[in-house]
């Protein structure tokens, strides 16, 4: 490889806090400038303009697209309930004719014209500073079919990166945006000269569905870079505090799990006074709060929400969550339950590893994810059954008493940097032998 080389980084999200899709790629920045490589970056108006390397950010140019992101952007800088309902209003109304016919024509994701203009611009920026890969990752379908585009025209090596399962067997969109994903889908199966998935299922998967991508189909594990904490260290208290960090929804909720906890407590009600479910990161979505007040003693459960920067200390909010991950007697991972679980791995999971503290994971069908958390030392148990969660927390609750709940002193396998460099190696391999431009174009 080149000294200095220059790639072009088409995605949708970068620089979103917050956003596992603007997480895996952001964090890579560093680590392929650090290895030689000129990142440009293509993204949407969503997220912050990055200070250290070149930053397009661009809008869409439907109305659906144009909507999502410029309300977007007013929850950005509004902080207030009202005003940003106000402005949001005020930002809709307009778009609000051309957005009903769009949704009736093409009832695709939002972001899908995201790719016209990021593929006038990442045609500018090849012609003009001389990108010698395309990097397309998320998220949003609609930086793939830039990518694919500009791989197309300019005959450039192209790394799709795949997070989220394209083709869902369950997914509940119209027909025409299962047409789309499954057409998008077929063209990175063809064009692409390295095209990662996440998940050992979404890639076998995508390959049943496009015999042609052979070898090019790869799996890589994004992973997560130790964060900048310091090492606080794991003391047992009072309580065993059961930490939960991210956000909750209809589709990965506590009711499981709160019905195991719920069963231990009926068993054993003196343990109401020592257990607390901790959960950080949002709101409790109608399903939790449904099986915490079912629970022998609702208050063991404490939503702390978002956390924000500490006047008296001076820690971010980011800060004091990385703190509190390292201190929790257990993590609690929520994968879910529906037919996506299957091909997809919380991101989540790969600061779990770093705080050292023990895992309760609830997976669905996933054997990659679970081999991950056994391999590590944690627990893995199927999301819906509540008796080998009621097995795993009555395990957790004797090695506490035990004061049996020390650090792992295990370091996460999974760095951002050794997936950089995974990519890199294939890259290489991509490129010898070279296409020819014919073949490139097909």
């Amino acid at each position: 490889m080149p000294e200095v080389e220059t790639w072009l980084i088409v995605s949708h999200a970068f620089n979103m806090d917050g956003r596992a899709a603007s997480q895996v790629i952001t964090d890579k920045i560093p680590h392929l400038i650090a290895r030689g490589i000129t990142p440009i970056v293509i993204s949407a108006m969503t997220g912050k303009r990055d200070d250290v390397v070149e930053h397009h950010r661009l809008l869409p140019v439907s109305p659906a697209g144009l909507r999502f992101d410029l309300r977007h952007l007013v929850r950005q800088h509004v902080t207030g309930k009202t005003a940003y309902k106000l402005l949001s209003g005020l930002v809709s109304i307009p778009l609000l004719p051309f957005y009903m016919v769009e949704r009736l024509v093409l009832p695709l994701e939002p972001q899908w014209s995201w790719f016209v203009p990021a593929y006038v611009k990442g045609a500018r920026l090849i012609r003009k500073r001389g990108c010698k890969v395309i990097y397309s990752t998320g998220g949003a379908a609609s930086a793939h079919l830039a990518a694919y585009l500009l791989a197309r025209r300019f005959a450039l090596p192209w790394v799709a990166e795949i997070h989220d399962p394209m083709v869902s067997r369950d997914s509940d969109g119209t027909r025409m945006r299962h047409r789309f994903a499954a057409w998008l889908e077929r063209k990175i199966c063809e064009r692409a000269d390295v095209a990662i998935w996440f998940v050992e299922t979404a890639m076998e998967r995508a390959v049943q569905r496009n015999p042609v991508l052979g070898s090019r189909g790869k799996v890589l594990s994004p992973g997560a870079d130790r964060p900048n904490f310091g090492k606080i260290g794991y003391a047992r208290g009072p309580h065993l505090a059961i930490g939960h960090f991210g956000m909750l929804a209809p589709t990965r909720n506590l009711d499981v799990f709160l019905q195991a906890l719920g069963e231990v407590l009926r068993r054993r009600p003196e343990l109401a006074d020592v257990i607390r479910v901790e959960l950080y990161g949002g709101g409790v979505d109608a399903l939790s709060a449904k099986a915490i007040a079912a629970l022998p003693s609702p208050d063991i459960v404490r939503s702390f929400g978002r956390l924000e920067r500490d006047p008296d200390t001076g820690d971010s909010g980011r800060d004091r969550v990385l703190k509190r991950m390292q201190t929790v007697d257990a993590l609690l991972l929520l994968h879910g339950t529906d037919a996506q679980c299957e091909e997809y791995i919380p991101s989540k999971l790969y600061e779990y590893l770093w705080a050292e503290r023990p895992i309760i994971g609830l997976t669905w069908q996933n054997p990659h994810l679970d081999r991950i958390l056994r391999e590590n030392g944690h627990w893995t148990v199927p999301a819906n059954d509540v008796h080998a969660i009621t097995t795993v927390l009555e395990q957790l609750i004797a090695r506490w008493q035990a004061d049996d709940l020390k650090d792992s002193g295990m370091l996460s396998p999974f760095t951002v940097g050794a997936a950089v460099d995974q990519i890199l190696r294939w890259v290489d391999e991509a490129r010898c032998p070279a296409r020819t431009r014919k073949e490139a174009r097909r």
